[in-house]
């Protein structure tokens, strides 16, 4: 099945292999997202987006080397910064050792101090990227590109200005025949995206956009490559001012239908480049709200296909390392695309009704461990729902419904979305109400009116309001399973706008419930009393929390 491959030619630093390292930086970041989720229910959605982006953590990578698990070369030098400073005078007089002090120097560099020392030696740049990088000696130019790489991971925000004469090199090299000296140059290269404006700006001069294109499609066979194209160029997306310099070039270039043709895992090729690439295109989904050009490449069936086959593999209980870093951008472009989508196009653009399946299966098996993803899978259950008779048929032909109402007691905005999308599919025929209460919808919604949560409670009276109005059979039984003394109850709650609801229901609904009919809906609108939200019947899309997200600090949060 699917799997994060290894990557053999990384040799891992310390005894870890390199998948040992990605998985470790993965569990940071799910880390981290659990810390987000928990502040997205303190403070509003405005003040939220604002704190996130002042505290934005800056993403790096840093290749394990594969000198690593060679034995160490024994120098004559000290420590620290004066390792620094004395490997680069032995540096500038050439001779036989020159490899073995550029390896020093490269460990060495690993020191942030030292980082800091190294730059500030005159000419010390320069004759790192235009004596070595751009040499004729393939060895020194490889070493000379893990030096620059020690340096584009430090935390010091002037080193990577101190790297700008070394990017049109690393631009170049990267339609190289040595693959392991291209990946390299995109990981430094997606490294000092974030660091530094002026950097980034010269790197849009300098091509990179066409130029991480070519690579993914001149490399779509090699896993590391690919990998680190996607890191390199979800770097770039993740910028401030994304939405205005980088995404409409990205969108004009070949690299949508690039990243997409990369959304193919294979047993061979593994995840890791098909996470990289599908979160390239959440970033480019979320960062605008007009996706068609998105759609017109075909992005909505491409990753609807894709999660119908994940949620095939995660039904059949494989829940793999890994795996939900490729569910959730895509949960997170469909969500997003899907408001783009006109809804006569829908089906066609969709493809497949048994992404509810799939969609239903990710609810299932991440409600527990993973709730903010169960909770992006109801999200987008709520955004196929709301213009669409056929998925919401296909959720009661597929008997999916009645998994869905067993979750209505949890809790994590999960029970809210899941209401949503059965008031959307009540919303959309009178017989589907009739199905829904056969379900057992009304002894659930009997549990919900009991809730503290003022939006439960709300939403379920909304969804009662379309049963019973659909026929009297539906009022009958509501009141036969005991709900008129909940109603009676929800009288005297603390909201008025419940307050309210619950008064019309009894006096209006459930006290003639022999003769509920569907004129009942039409003094419900025209009454002195707000009708049940307009927008619920509308795609209703989560608040978006930020305009342009980092995985590393923000991962599951619906858009």
């Amino acid at each position: 099945m699917w799997r994060l491959n290894k990557v053999r030619h990384k040799a891992g630093r310390r005894g870890d292999s390199s998948e040992e390292l990605r998985l470790k930086r993965r569990d940071q970041e799910r880390d981290v997202c659990v810390t987000a989720e928990a502040e997205s229910d303190i403070f509003p959605a405005a003040a939220l987006r604002q704190a996130r982006r002042d505290r934005q953590l800056v993403s790096k990578r840093l290749l394990p080397n594969d000198d690593e698990d060679q034995p160490e070369v024994t120098m004559d030098t000290d420590s620290g910064e004066q390792d620094v400073v004395g490997l680069f005078h032995k540096l500038q007089r050439s001779g036989p050792g020159r490899d073995a002090h550029l390896r020093a120097l490269s460990k060495a560099l690993r020191d942030s101090s030292a980082q800091l020392t190294f730059i500030k030696q005159e000419n010390s740049m320069h004759f790192l990227v235009v004596g070595l990088l751009s040499g004729s000696n393939a060895t020194c130019r490889l070493l000379a590109a893990r030096c620059l790489h020690e340096l584009s991971h430090s935390p010091h925000a002037n080193v990577a200005p101190a790297c700008l004469p070394a990017t049109p090199y690393l631009l170049t090299y990267l339609s190289g025949q040595s693959t392991k000296f291209t990946e390299l140059c995109l990981y430094t290269l997606g490294n000092l995206c974030p660091d530094s404006d002026a950097v980034k700006e010269k790197l849009l001069a300098q091509g990179i956009i066409p130029a991480l294109a070519n690579c993914i499609e001149n490399q779509r066979h090699n896993l590391a490559v690919v990998e680190a194209a996607g890191f390199a160029l979800s770097q770039l997306l993740q910028a401030k001012d994304a939405a205005e310099k980088i995404i409409p070039i990205v969108l004009a270039s070949s690299l949508p239908s690039r990243l997409l043709s990369v959304l193919t895992p294979d047993p061979e090729f593994g995840l890791a480049p098909a996470i990289e690439c599908a979160w390239c295109l959440h970033y480019l989904t979320c960062s605008t709200e007009d996706n068609r050009a998105l759609l017109a490449h075909g992005a909505l069936l491409k990753c609807c296909s894709l999660l119908v086959s994940l949620g095939g593999a995660v039904a059949e209980g494989n829940k793999e390392e890994g795996l939900e870093l490729l569910i959730c951008p895509l949960l997170r472009c469909v969500g997003n695309l899907l408001t783009s989508c006109p809804a006569g196009d829908l089906c066609t653009q969709v493809g497949d009704v048994h992404v509810m399946v799939a969609l239903c299966a990710f609810l299932q098996a991440y409600l527990q461990t993973r709730p903010a993803l169960a909770r992006e899978s109801a999200w987008v259950l709520n955004n196929l729902t709301a213009h669409s008779s056929a998925f919401c048929s296909a959720l009661l032909t597929l008997n999916l419904v009645s998994g869905l109402i067993h979750l209505l007691p949890f809790s994590q905005g999960i029970n809210t979305m899941i209401l949503r999308v059965l008031a959307n599919i009540a919303h959309k025929k009178k017989e589907f109400c009739v199905q829904l209460a056969h379900h057992g919808l009304l002894s659930a919604l009997c549990a919900t009116l009991k809730m503290a949560d003022p939006e439960m409670v709300t939403l379920s009276m909304d969804v009662l309001f379309m049963l019973v109005a659909s026929g009297p059979q539906v009022g009958e039984e509501f009141v036969r399973q005991g709900g008129l003394p909940l109603l009676e109850a929800t009288q005297y709650n603390s909201e008025g706008e419940i307050r309210r609801r619950a008064i019309h229901l009894l006096d209006h609904l459930l006290s003639y419930s022999s003769y509920c009919s569907v004129k009942t809906l039409v003094w419900w609108t025209t009454a002195n009393v707000p009708e049940p939200d307009s927008h619920l019947w509308g795609t209703v899309c989560h608040q978006t929390l930020r305009t342009h997200l980092r995985r590393r600090d923000f991962m599951f949060t619906a858009i």
